[in-house]
């Protein structure tokens, strides 16, 4: 039996369930999709399309094209975490060229959309959403990871006075409002989604600090934590300040030191000393009776906060890259963003047991086999 230290080590590694035993032991046994397969596709269009539209106008974003590869100088792909064991796809290309751009397969365009925010020339209070795709590669494949990566990628102009939790709060609740609200379509359009085997969605979203969930359970890994937390209280939750070292000598959960902001101090509703401007969406997930990730966001760096966070990570030789530098020069604008996972909302809402239901990947051998025996067919 491992001890609570190698435990919460093991917590903070790559996503995943880790062993294709575990995986067996999860997946429900009573299985029954509400929806076939033609209907589904014609369900989750018809949310995309409902989401897309109410978070431009919750968020005053509007729609632009995104890079699914990037030059790897430019320093702008995403490394996902802090300790680099999550690396792009990478390739040269350019026919005739003396020498090829060395280019990379997006991972998540988090530092793209900054940087576009200034090409776009948006102001404080507008901002992009982005119909991502991409590739992760250092996935363990699961019902719910996979290598092909679709999300709502969206980026917002902000000023310096609201780099503050009341506003990262009040922007949350307008994202889960939209979400709630695609899965309240769905049922309209296809009522068999109303099924009493499954309580609807929560109306209310419960915002609690990765410090405070540690208080509730501190011999806990932290997916464990995230698990009770879902059960036994909240079944929608908005878990702050990931990346910030807590008082057990570990994160909630590595964060790159490059994106979100995790260091600066903020004060809790009862006077408490915290940090962090950033967060996730988590849910129960009544299908597969498991804690279920929607969103990462979160208030960006500014010039201060990204020193401290490279430094603290041992990656200040970032700062030379193209976009660090654009940031430390104040070149491009104070933002707030995230990514919400398409086939993870379809999932949630169209009430799927399993990622590849929803969108279309490629599967180890296995784990196909194991699905099957659950009533589980991934779409391929």
């Amino acid at each position: 039996m491992p001890d609570i230290a190698t435990s919460k080590r093991a917590d903070l590694a790559g996503p995943g369930v880790s062993t294709y035993e575990e995986v067996e032991k999860i997946l429900p046994t009573d299985y029954k999709p509400i929806l076939p397969p033609k209907e589904r596709m014609k369900a989750l269009f018809a949310v995309k399309k409902y989401i897309e539209e109410n978070l431009e106008k919750e968020l005053n974003l509007f729609m632009t094209q995104v890079p699914l590869i990037v030059d790897k100088e430019s320093g702008v792909n995403d490394y996902l975490d802090r300790d680099g064991s999550r690396t792009p796809i990478e390739f040269p290309c350019g026919l005739g060229l003396e020498k090829p751009i060395q280019a990379q397969i997006v991972q998540a365009a988090t530092k793209w959309k900054r940087m576009a925010l200034r090409e776009f020339d948006c102001k404080p209070g507008e901002g992009i959403l982005t119909d991502m795709r991409a590739v992760r590669k250092d996935y363990f494949l699961d019902h719910d990871h996979s290598s092909y990566v679709d999300q709502w990628d969206w980026e917002k102009v902000i000023t310096p006075a609201e780099r503050n939790l009341d506003y990262l709060k009040d922007t949350v609740k307008k994202i889960w409002k939209v979400i709630r609200g695609a899965g309240k379509y769905a049922q309209e359009l296809y009522p068999q989604l109303k099924n009493d085997k499954y309580p609807d969605f929560p109306e209310e979203l419960h915002f609690i600090h990765a410090e405070d969930l540690l208080d509730m359970y501190p011999d806990l890994p932290r997916k464990q934590r995230e698990t009770r937390l879902l059960q036994e209280k909240y079944p929608a939750v908005f878990i702050i300040g990931i990346g910030w070292v807590l008082k057990d000598g570990y994160p909630h959960e590595m964060r790159a030191a490059d994106y979100d902001d995790w260091v600066t101090e903020t004060v809790s509703e009862d006077g408490r000393p915290m940090h962090g401007l950033n967060g996730d969406i988590l849910v129960w997930n009544p299908v597969t009776k498991r804690r279920h990730e929607l969103t990462s966001m979160g208030i960006r760096v500014n010039p201060e906060t990204l020193k401290i966070q490279l430094k603290i990570t041992g990656q200040e030789d970032f700062l030379k890259l193209p976009y660090h530098q654009a940031i430390l020069n104040d070149e491009i604008p104070l933002s707030i963003g995230g990514g919400i996972g398409q086939s993870r909302t379809y999932m949630y809402l169209l009430r799927t047991a399993h990622l590849g239901e929803v969108s279309v990947s490629v599967w180890p051998q296995q784990l196909k086999k194991i699905c099957a025996e659950r009533n589980i067919f991934v779409l391929e």
